[in-house]
């Protein structure tokens, strides 16, 4: 959602100006481009080489720089950025914005910005509730700001009440919430299964396969980058979201995978179940470590929950269910055979015999195939192309 956005942030003269770094390196986590106008008064409270070396941009804080004569462009400023976030915003800066009053580089970009702009105060509980800051909140939204509320709390003034700024994770959240509203999985709630299943031999070894979770993670982006609430269970893996929308759920074995999604599955719209689980397990897990033997090792196995059919028979009448199948042989018919057998809607089927595709590798080639026999095929892509391809065909299908 935030990745790859211009993000302008402005900071103003408030004892919650400290916090403008976290929400700096929280923007850069989700791989944003930031930019930092302080007003001169902030200075007193968060330098600016703390804000630079967050964001890899210097901090920019009058129009005019007296000693190099450089001139900063304020309308250049608000056409770079995406979306722009004044946080803390003072009662005064307030005032000033509804008034349309322009006396610093701050409030020139404001006024200047066509962007959506978000603002975040922080001041003492009686500045917060005197009637002259609910009028100019209201007309701060009334001309198009997002209004991000102050928190109930313990203020700098020692009191307790309203007034303080919204967590730097608070804003954030908010940001991305609000950045989704329209998007065509806004309000839907999909969940993923994503990665292999290990299951234990003894302390050190177990049964596995050779999924990284590559798929289901992408999947997992692409459904929050269309608004989707995601909870992506993923078994062993490398990968770590930091995704507002994303939930990860991490696991390990079949069981609690199975566990995990069918906590979640009941108030999912959207199940997509991407996970390489294995399919045996075995009977007896060994407290401690196996020794080596001259003779022939041999493990008893059993096998495991079926987690797509378990999941998908018990489904309720609004839920769209999506499967996938890795073939060898036959690739079509045994999908064919998988969609009817475990009662999906769709399936996703990808064939060990085409080159650069499937576990391990970056890219994947595709064949969809729907519930009234619909085929579409897919060219050899990267994963996160081939996400995109599966989410718009299903999404059509849950609006």
């Amino acid at each position: 959602m935030l990745k790859g956005k211009n993000v302008l942030l402005g900071v103003t003269a408030s004892i919650a100006a400290y916090k403008a770094a976290l929400i700096v390196r929280q923007l850069k986590k989700y791989e944003a481009s930031v930019r930092v106008i302080q007003t001169e008064a902030s200075l007193d409270f968060v330098t600016p080489l703390t804000l630079s070396t967050l964001s890899e941009n210097i901090v920019l804080t009058k129009i005019l720089n007296e000693d190099s004569k450089d001139w900063s462009n304020h309308v250049e400023l608000g056409k770079w950025a995406d979306l722009m976030i004044i946080a803390p915003v003072t009662a005064r800066t307030m005032s000033k914005m509804a008034m349309g009053e322009c006396d610093n580089l701050l409030l020139a970009t404001y006024l200047s910005a066509e962007c959506p702009i978000y603002f975040a105060p922080a001041m003492d509980l009686d500045m917060y509730k005197h009637p002259s800051t609910k009028e100019n909140i209201k007309k701060l939204v009334q001309y198009g700001n997002k209004f991000i509320p102050s928190a109930f709390g313990e203020l700098a003034s020692g009191l307790v009440g309203e007034g303080r700024m919204a967590e730097p994770n608070e804003i954030i959240e908010f940001i991305i919430n609000d950045l989704s509203l329209g998007l065509p999985l806004s309000g839907k709630k999909v969940l993923i299964t994503a990665g292999p299943t290990y299951e234990p031999i003894d302390p050190v070894r177990f049964i596995g396969n050779k999924s990284t979770g590559k798929m289901g993670y992408h999947l997992a982006l692409e459904s929050a980058n269309n608004g989707a609430d995601v909870v992506l269970v993923i078994g062993p893996s490398n990968f770590k979201t930091n995704n507002g929308k994303i939930r990860q759920l991490n696991v390990q074995t079949a069981e609690e995978m199975y566990c995990i999604t069918k906590e979640h599955s009941i108030d999912a719209d959207l199940l997509i179940f991407a996970a390489a689980v294995s399919d045996y397990k075995p009977k007896v897990q060994h407290v401690q470590k196996i020794k080596k033997i001259d003779n022939n090792l041999q493990i008893n196995l059993e096998k495991t929950k079926d987690i797509l059919l378990e999941i998908s028979k018990n489904r309720s009448l609004h839920q769209f269910v999506v499967g996938f199948a890795l073939e060898t042989e036959n690739e079509i018919e045994n999908a064919k055979e998988k969609l009817i057998k475990k009662k999906l809607d769709m399936i996703v089927m990808n064939s060990l015999q085409d080159k650069e595709a499937g576990f391990k590798h970056n890219s994947n080639k595709i064949t969809i195939i729907e519930k009234d026999n619909k085929i579409h095929k897919f060219e050899l892509k990267h994963k996160s192309e081939v996400a995109k391809d599966i989410i718009l065909r299903i999404i059509p299908k849950i609006l």
